[in-house]
């Protein structure tokens, strides 16, 4: 059976052979590390720490491009859901005036057309005011504000340096 290439040149199957021949073929690990042949047992304090602050630098550029993607997917996908509603509401809002003129029309078997259509007109205007009251009360609240951000984002200095419990307690 052939090798399937993956976009890194290494075939999809290397993750299931042996790690010495993975080793041969000079193929490491998701986040490159290179086992040494010889030597190993002789590496500086300082070489151990340039490898980690350089691995840890890439697993920070990877996070970072993982961030970008999932922002751009997100963001594709918040503007198909706008055009989606935007949609929506359009045929709504026909929807609606089509249903109030049949009411208005309805009413004209009981009472002259001009009152029906009077009469449904007030209707649809009060519920208008009463959601649009609803929604402006909802903006006022306290739920537009980021209290828990900004009390995290004020505790994590403590949090860092290890003095979280007096992040808690506030002092």
């Amino acid at each position: 059976m052939g090798d399937s290439i993956i976009r890194d040149g290494r075939s999809a199957d290397a993750g299931t052979r042996a790690p010495d021949e993975a080793r041969l073929r000079g193929e490491g690990s998701a986040f490159n590390f290179r086992e040494r042949q010889e030597g190993r047992d002789s590496e500086s304090i300082p070489d151990l720490i340039r490898d980690l602050v350089h691995q840890g630098s890439h697993l920070a550029d990877k996070q970072v491009e993982l961030v970008q993607v999932e922002m751009r997917s997100a963001v594709g996908d918040l503007k198909e859901s706008v055009g989606a509603i935007a949609g929506a509401a359009v045929l709504g809002i026909a929807g609606i005036g089509v249903t109030l003129m049949g009411v208005a029309f309805l009413l004209d078997l009981a009472m002259p057309l001009w009152l029906g259509t009077l009469i449904v007109g007030v209707a649809a205007l009060a519920g208008a005011y009463a959601m649009f009251r609803g929604a402006q009360e909802k903006l006022q609240s306290n739920s537009m504000t980021m209290d828990r951000t900004r009390r995290t984002l004020e505790r994590a200095p403590s949090a860092i340096s290890g003095r979280e419990s007096e992040a808690r307690h506030g002092r």
